[in-house]
């Protein structure tokens, strides 16, 4: 732990010591930038990696490249950044916008003719260095909402030659930003059996009080042993409402900072251990994102500075002390909470922990469970500690301890199907149910044989689903057998209700033509503007295949002059 706090600190001594560019970069957007998403903030299973910014609530606004440089890469996906596009700047940064309408003339060109090449929506394109330079104010895109994105807005990050990706505002950006940080909760907890808070073991719930100052600080607390603290906090730029990332977290005890850490610069390797950053119970089951300003085993985020005894304080008996927690914008904007202690030793049995029925899972070994038809493999150090875990299969349902232990590997999961017919061995799936109504949500199946497994990046409920149902498909904006001639778009709507939508297929007159598919409405939409209808006469025909093989078609004729 020593080594791997002082590999932490020298990292973090390197970052500060970068200088970096403050008037190299302009403006992505004409607008004035307003953040909906700040860089760091908590995200599900990562720490977000640029700044989203506000496009007025509408699509295609310009995109202008941040400064010279060449398209190093162009990618269009359903999910993720749906349409993005990466610069290479002459000074080592790469720039990306993503979530993006479509692509300026040139670029729209070769994308399209790399989707009708390879007859796919899906594609990506990298392209030698400098093959496709690009000019300062170049128009390079227009913005939109492709993508896993939750409404019109530009994902815009930097990245390091290394392709860490590095908080936008370290290079100058402006935006508006007085408002103070806002807490909301706070916790402590007790490192191990022999300590505690308020006269109990575990995590303890704290009174948390605003000064008029727009400070805060707690009830006096009563304590003894080795205890660490959480924060839930959120910042907010003048000209929004959304409830952002902080950018600093400092921790103080009797005067001596005990933590720090920033969110300036990560790595997309460490990101998922944002699951042991915060309180992933508490999450899980509150909705509430705290973040531990302690370190515990297996937290190797580089994001830490300044951390004595791994950021836990010592409480002896008959002692008063002072805990402070400063909790700060990038702005300089920044809130405190202060935690009076009274140091008090108890006498009390911790409560003891139910291991009935339970799995016990050694975290640095590799874990095979079997039992039933099923059987489920732990990769060494999916754990981040030695646990106790829930496992059981009944009725062909895997009940995996419920989802409020972070795993830093993905979980295979198999099921043995030989008790099934062979017609119906292809169209079952594993599913994981989510939520209260137990929704089975498709996890990628494979079959090999009478096998199927999946993996899965959490702990919680599996099932085996049968889908025999093909995909619906209506067409939104037009009827069959009519004239389109004044038409710029066909539309369609295409849902499943269990295994969700594989792949699509469209032809007209035989030939394959772009469907672009929006997962959020459901729809896929054929531009006329491809210019790759040229009858008058025209038999459309669209295919949607599910994630277990169900098909359907559609089939229209239209006419066109």
């Amino acid at each position: 732990m020593k080594f791997l706090f002082s590999a932490l600190i020298f990292t973090t001594i390197a970052f500060s010591q970068v200088e970096y560019p403050k008037d190299y970069f302009r403006s992505p957007l004409d607008i004035e930038l307003i953040p909906s998403g700040t860089f760091g903030e908590l995200r599900t299973n990562h720490f977000h990696a640029g700044m989203d910014i506000k496009t007025q609530q509408r699509e295609g606004l310009k995109v202008y490249t941040v400064a010279e440089g060449y398209v190093s890469r162009i990618k269009v996906s359903h999910y993720g950044y749906g349409k993005v596009i990466y610069i290479t700047h002459p000074n080592g940064y790469t720039s990306v916008y993503g979530h993006l309408s479509s692509y300026a003339p040139k670029l729209e060109a070769l994308v399209k003719a790399k989707q009708y090449e390879q007859e796919s929506y899906e594609v990506e394109i990298l392209p030698a260095a400098n093959e496709i330079k690009v000019s300062p104010d170049e128009i390079i895109a227009y913005s939109g909402n492709t993508g896993s994105s939750g409404g019109p807005h530009l994902h815009f990050e930097i990245r390091d030659q290394q392709e860490r990706v590095i908080n936008p505002l370290l290079f100058g950006f402006k935006i508006q930003d007085k408002k103070t940080p806002f807490v909301t909760n706070i916790y402590a907890y007790t490192k191990d059996e022999t300590a505690f808070v308020n006269g109990e073991n575990g995590r303890v719930e704290l009174r948390l009080i605003p000064n008029k100052n727009k400070d805060y600080h707690v009830e006096s607390i009563n304590a003894y042993g080795a205890i660490g603290f959480s924060v839930v906090s959120y910042d907010q730029q003048d000209l929004a409402v959304n409830q952002n990332g902080i950018n600093t977290l400092e921790t103080f005890f009797n005067g001596s900072k005990k933590f720090e850490m920033n969110f300036n610069r990560f790595s997309f390797g460490e990101t998922r251990h944002i699951n042991r950053f915060i309180d992933y119970e508490l999450f899980k089951t509150k909705n509430k994102r705290s973040q531990k300003l302690f370190v515990e085993e297996g937290n190797v985020l580089s994001l830490y500075d300044n951390v004595d005894m791994d950021g836990y304080v010592t409480i002896e008996d008959s002692t008063a002390s002072v805990y402070k927690i400063k909790i700060k914008d990038f702005h300089g904007n920044e809130s405190w909470v202060t935690i009076p202690i009274n140091g008090k030793k108890i006498s009390k049995e911790p409560k003891a922990i139910n291991t009935i029925n339970k799995t016990y899972i050694f975290s640095e070994q590799p874990t095979n469970l079997n039992q039933n038809n099923v059987t489920v493999y732990f990769p060494a150090n999916s754990f981040y500690e030695d646990t106790f875990i829930d496992f059981k299969v009944s009725n062909d349902t895997l009940y995996l301890h419920k989802d409020i232990i972070p795993l830093q590997k993905n979980v295979s999961i198999q099921f043995d199907v030989s008790k099934y017919k062979d017609a119906e061995k292809d169209k079952l799936y594993i599913a994981e149910l989510i939520g209260r109504r137990n929704y089975p949500s498709y996890l990628r199946t494979k079959r090999n044989d009478n096998v199927l497994s999946a993996t899965s990046n959490a702990l919680g409920t599996y099932t085996l689903v049968m889908d025999t149902q093909g995909p619906k498909i209506s067409a939104t904006n037009f009827q069959d057998g009519k004239w389109l001639s004044n038409f710029r778009y066909l539309k369609f709507k295409i849902t499943d209700d269990l295994s969700g939508i594989s792949n699509y297929r469209a032809t007209i007159n035989g030939k394959w033509i772009l469907m672009e598919y929006e997962y959020k409405t459901n729809t896929l939409t054929f531009d006329f503007n491809d210019n790759v209808v040229e009858d008058t006469k025209n038999e459309l025909k669209l295919v949607v295949t599910d994630n277990v093989g169900n098909s359907s078609t559609f089939e229209a004729t239209f006419f066109r002059k």
